[in-house]
């Protein structure tokens, strides 16, 4: 009995030890957790309800902030131009990443330099991005209308126009698919060989073989690829701020960007606290029906019995 009761002390003091251990370690994380995101989200929250110009205390205005949003011309422009960049951006950088990483996948010549070349881009500042793109859109010896000279085409004034500098910044987004592609190649890596031979025995061709097995087991990786893509695209700010700042005439007005120039420009804190709050809605929103949405076209392995 004695001998048991100093075991199960010893296994306690042993517990207490560890948990200590744990509690130290993960303390550098948990203080940066509280710090630099636990604490500005909640003050951001309560900033929402406020009246604040920096200057001056934030004085309460309950849901003021919220009932001023939604009778703002600029509020529903933004949310419309992002919605607009996001369809334009993730559908087409989904399909062109993968499709490159099908290519990557084969066994080419100097396929590890072309790996190298097509990520690349994704590694690079976005901000030096913006400025290089700024080159290539220019109206007058910007490479992209010289390109389409070559062949007779006459290039619009892209980042100038209207009805072309969204398209021309939707356009830019499919460039940095490096990432995509890098995860997309994992998955392929993943797939196993015995599913291609057994297809084939059964007369697949490719097509058959991309649709009913390559598809359905990189279907994981593509979930993951288009949830990541949909939150980027739904906060998209430097390309639109280096740019164009929103131009010509608002056709670039991110929900970003409009949030920034109340927050910055005009001190309005207290409205880009509750435009920011609102943001979070919908990208949580939004996310949690493509999640629901994964049980129709989603594919695990593990969950077939």
């Amino acid at each position: 009995m004695i001998a048991q009761l100093r075991k199960l002390n010893g296994g306690s003091s042993l517990a207490r030890r560890e948990a200590l251990s744990f509690y130290i370690l993960i303390l550098p994380w948990l203080v940066g957790f509280l710090v630099f995101l636990a604490y500005p989200m909640l003050r951001s929250l309560y900033l929402s309800f406020t009246s604040y110009d920096l200057l001056s205390p934030p004085v309460w205005v309950g849901f003021r902030n919220f009932e001023r949003i939604f009778s703002d011309a600029n509020f529903w422009q933004s949310v419309k131009v992002t919605f607009l960049y996001a369809l334009g951006s993730v559908p087409g950088g989904t399909i062109i990443a993968l499709a490159l990483a099908m290519v990557l996948s084969q066994k080419l010549r100097g396929v590890n330099i072309w790996r190298t070349i097509f990520f690349i881009p994704s590694i690079l500042s976005s901000i030096a991005v913006a400025v290089l793109w700024l080159f290539i859109f220019r109206p007058e010896g910007g490479l992209l209308n010289m390109v389409l000279g070559v062949f007779g085409i006459q290039g619009p004034d892209w980042l100038l126009s209207e009805q072309w500098a969204l398209p021309a910044l939707i356009l830019m987004s499919w460039w940095s698919v490096g990432g995509q592609i890098v995860i997309y190649l994992a998955g392929l890596k993943g797939i196993p060989e015995v599913l291609y031979e057994a297809a084939e025995i059964d007369g697949a061709n490719d097509l058959a073989k991309f649709r009913f097995v390559t598809l359905p087991m990189l279907s994981p990786t593509i979930f993951f690829n288009v949830v990541l893509a949909i939150i980027g695209a739904l906060q998209v700010f430097d390309a639109g701020y280096v740019m164009t700042r929103g131009g010509p005439n608002d056709a670039t007005l991110f929900y970003m960007l409009n949030l920034y120039e109340r927050a910055f420009q005009m001190a309005q804190m207290g409205y880009a606290s509750a435009l920011a709050w609102i943001l979070f809605v919908i990208i949580m929103v939004i996310t949690l029906l493509v999640i629901r949405s994964s049980a129709a076209w989603v594919y695990y392995e593990a969950e077939v019995r």
